[in-house]
């Protein structure tokens, strides 16, 4: 039987811890008998949980003017949905352990993602959407399966990185030709198996090709922050060329591109702020 990103997945999940405290904390948010501290207790079993999240939270990529000692106080400040995407990002990051450094450094990779996760978040606000917090995670979890195939077969992985760098094409066609799937869906296989939200996993699926989405816009968005993100580039993710953009996807957002150089400019400030309290 033909190996498939579904097949890969599930022998993965061997390796890759789903991240359960995400997944309590997104129970007790849809629950509506719950409170701030059911929602603190859960994260404060985890102490380098709290540490990192607390971290994070007085860090000057927010910028508050006081310091936030508690979690019941972070939740009041920033907000219950924002918290719970902070421990789904916190959980993800260190959720991937034995990939070889010669395929990708982890700091490379996740400097991309966290650049293409904080860009789509000031693409969302500037387009006027609400809640562009859920831009960010989209962000942040677009390449995920590329660590599923790093860590699950590193020779094809590498075999693919090394075609596309010197095939000049992109990797998620090395990938298709190589492998026979790519990152995108085993990243789309991977996000349903944690049971993560769906569109995140529509996110990853589609984020290279927003055609095929029919260009929804949180897809419109990813795909647009990480071609910019690549271009600078802010990290990468193995594959060493710019995807190319579709410019449908851009008009998606109705943005003028005067706005991309100050844009890019808050990225960079923020991927420091963010990447010194995360990674």
């Amino acid at each position: 039987m033909a190996l498939t990103a579904q097949s890969l997945v599930n022998k993965s999940l061997e390796l890759v811890s789903p991240p359960s405290t995400y997944a309590r904390l997104d129970e007790l948010i849809n629950d509506p008998d719950s409170a701030i501290d059911d929602i603190s207790k859960i994260i404060n079993t985890d102490p380098a949980l709290t540490t990192r999240l607390l971290k994070i939270v007085n860090s000057p990529f927010y910028g508050f003017p006081s310091q936030i000692n508690t979690i019941s106080r972070a939740i009041t400040v920033i907000g219950i949905r924002e918290l719970t995407h902070l421990v789904l990002a916190t959980s993800v990051v260190n959720a991937f352990t034995g990939i070889p450094k010669t395929l990708i450094e982890m700091n490379t990779f996740w400097r991309h993602s966290l650049a293409c996760a904080i860009c789509a978040k000031l693409l969302a606000e500037a387009a006027g959407h609400k809640q562009s917090e859920q831009y960010l995670i989209g962000g942040l979890l677009h390449n995920i399966g590329s660590l599923v195939l790093y860590q699950s077969m590193p020779e094809l992985a590498a075999e693919s990185i090394k075609s596309a760098r010197f095939g000049h094409e992109v990797l998620h066609l090395a990938e298709k030709r190589v492998i026979g799937f790519d990152h995108t869906e085993v990243g789309e296989a991977l996000i349903q198996a944690w049971r993560l939200p769906e569109s995140l996993g529509f996110v990853a699926r589609h984020h290279h090709q927003p055609v095929a989405s029919g260009y929804a816009v949180e897809v419109c968005i990813v795909h647009v922050a990480d071609v910019m993100v690549s271009a600078v580039p802010f990290g990468h993710s193995g594959d060493m060329h710019v995807p190319p953009l579709d410019p449908v996807a851009w008009e998606r957002l109705g943005l003028s591109p005067e706005i991309i150089p100050p844009l890019l400019r808050k990225v960079a400030i923020q991927l420091e702020h963010l990447a010194a309290n995360l990674l």
